[in-house]
């Protein structure tokens, strides 16, 4: 009998192939903190406007949204990100990105510093959902994305790939 832990005769099928979508640059603001919270340090950064242009969505992101964060113990930063984008039909597309920030502690320092550090010395990943009415955009509501990000002293820049 197989034990339920014994991978060996474990196969996997291929995985989900990522397309790029979009890339999206967004302004941030000063980070706000709320203080120590059960769950760590409970912040938020109140996002500005920015651009939105790849091969499946090109556009603006609406000023107004918020990126709440936990920063927790083990220092990893959790993310959930809320705020709308408007593609350049005017159709207005809600997005909902939650996932997660973490790297080497001088890393992370030099990044609260608002110095540039190359995305690839932390890891920076979300999984995005949409939201949308508009007919010509109603594909979106059935999508899962993942972006991958970088941040910079006043933006946020999000690689974004649809999970086929």
């Amino acid at each position: 009998m197989t034990h339920p832990t014994d991978t060996a005769d474990l196969s996997f099928p291929p995985p989900p192939a990522l397309a790029p979508f979009t890339r999206i640059r967004c302004e941030v603001g000063a980070l706000v903190t709320l203080g120590p919270g059960h769950h760590g340090e409970r912040r938020y950064v109140p996002l500005g406007g920015g651009t939105v242009r790849g091969p499946g969505l090109n556009g603006r992101v609406v000023e107004g949204g918020v990126d709440w964060q936990v920063r927790r113990a083990d220092g990893v930063l959790d993310i959930a990100a809320h705020y709308v984008l408007q593609a350049d039909d005017g159709a207005l597309i809600e997005v909902r990105s939650e996932g997660y920030r973490h790297g080497p502690a001088e890393v992370m320092a030099q990044l609260a510093r608002g110095e540039a550090v190359p995305r690839e010395a932390y890891y920076f990943r979300t999984v995005m959902r949409f939201q949308t009415g508009a007919p010509a955009w109603a594909h979106l509501n059935g999508l899962l994305a993942l972006a991958v990000g970088q941040r910079e002293a006043s933006a946020v820049l999000l690689d974004v790939y649809a999970i086929r």
